[in-house]
């Protein structure tokens, strides 16, 4: 028998970057955890099922946050005066290694789940540690959570604080014991990703043993790309042989092709390493509100738009203050006008498509046919309630959901489906 949902309720999604696709008070059908099809008026055939009849509230596909370190979220909004290298050394890698406490990480973990559950986000790209224990727990609280999403056990084995080196043959034996782990477990919902956490912190031999770790397991990759000036300037001391940053990481094919891949930031890629990311169909995980609070820059998104890259949006908690991918948008709307004002004038600022397009169905596509309302992708739907924002204005669904992208929060969630399962 099928399994049939129906919504009913302002829809509103993006099949493309440029314009919205609106039904008002119209009839979202899921069947099977997939969509069926938007109607105005149901059709004959289902009117014998239930309805949600969500009255005023806006229905808009799932977020994807293809960027989000979650050992991270116990400091997030504080130690935002350092740039990255320093920020790392002063507040990350001390707050990574309390990792190793089990107890902790489960304590620190359920808060982040259970946060990231009541937001906007159903899916999510997500960095642990490089403890494979507590990097477990942190699958564990996820699954639990309903949310879909590829979790990693970070790989560190040089330029590390002690306490979060590893050795070059110990981070490749405890990933594939990690990997081991994970399928023991049978998630549903949570899947493994590799994840070097930057080349500074990966020598060649450990990257070389991680490209046979993700060949053998046949799992995506994810890590940090041209995100800061001196961090770049490091890669070229660290690995001459590349022709530029992304070319050390493709150098071990860990860039795209055959291991798909999202790399966070790409601030400065080079015009060389933005044509192997077309080539190679890496993902760009644009993280404005992060490259703002660590001084990095401002990403050229509308031109990694206009020549087509997939490009998604990522909180980078506790670079971002808040995993509210509301607020990833504003910020990445803000950040374009900067950049056409003060650095390049031939690209004009995002719009709020643009915004809501790569918050949804833009890092969507990273997890398959997700973050559109399209017939025959998957079942991830928010409702969203927006009687708190009190106007005196008569306004359309678009200006209504324009407005949310300044000013929502989890407050709007009214409910939340993943898969065509309601876990809010």
């Amino acid at each position: 028998m099928d399994d049939i949902k129906i919504l009913k309720g302002n829809i509103i999604y993006t099949k493309t970057k440029d314009e919205f696709e609106i039904c008002e008070h119209g009839y979202l059908v899921c069947k099977d955890g997939k969509v069926e099809g938007i109607y105005q008026t149901l059709p004959f055939r289902l009117g014998g099922e239930p309805i949600e009849d969500h009255g005023d509230c806006l229905i808009i596909p799932g977020m994807t946050d293809l960027h989000i370190h979650a050992p991270q979220y116990t400091f997030r909004g504080t130690g935002m005066d350092l740039e990255l290298l320093e920020w790392l050394e002063t507040n990350t890698f001390p707050e990574e290694a309390k990792y190793k406490d089990v107890l902790y990480a489960n304590e620190a973990y359920a808060k982040f789940a259970k946060n990231l559950k009541h937001s906007s986000t159903t899916r999510a790209c997500v960095f642990g540690t490089i403890h494979r224990r507590s990097t477990l727990v942190l699958m564990d609280h996820l699954e639990r959570s309903g949310l879909v999403t590829m979790v990693g056990k970070v790989n560190m084995d040089r330029n590390s604080p002690d306490e979060l080196r590893e050795g070059t043959q110990e981070s490749a034996e405890e990933t594939v014991e990690w990997m081991k782990d994970v399928q023991h477990k049978k998630y549903k919902n949570t899947l493994p990703i590799l994840t070097p956490r930057f080349i500074p912190s990966c020598t060649d031999e450990l990257l070389d043993m991680l490209k046979m770790v993700q060949m053998r397991y046949q799992i995506p990759v994810q890590s940090h790309l041209s995100e800061n000036l001196s961090e770049i300037e490091w890669v070229k001391e660290l690995c001459p042989y590349a022709e530029f940053y992304g070319d050390a990481y493709d150098h071990f094919g860990l860039f795209g092709a055959d291991a798909p891949t999202v790399m966070a930031h790409c601030v400065y890629s080079t015009e060389e390493e933005i044509q192997r990311m077309k080539e190679n169909g890496v993902y760009v995980a644009h993280c404005p509100e992060s490259n703002e609070n660590l001084s990095s820059g401002i990403a050229p998104i509308k031109r990694y738009l206009e020549e087509g890259l997939s490009v998604g949006l990522g909180s980078d908690v506790a670079g971002g203050s808040t995993e509210n991918l509301f607020r990833a948008m504003a910020h990445a709307i803000q950040m374009s006008k900067m950049r056409w004002r003060l650095v390049d004038q031939k690209y004009p600022a995002l719009k709020s498509e643009e915004a809501f397009y790569m918050a949804t169905k833009g890092g969507g596509s990273f997890f398959g046919k997700v973050g559109s309302f399209e017939e025959g992708y998957e079942f991830d739907a928010v409702v969203l309630d927006d009687s708190r924002l009190e106007s005196s204005r008569q306004m359309s669904v678009k200006d209504r959901l324009e407005r949310m992208i300044y000013l929502a929060d989890e407050r709007e969630v009214k409910a939340k489906y993943v898969r065509g399962n309601k876990i809010i």
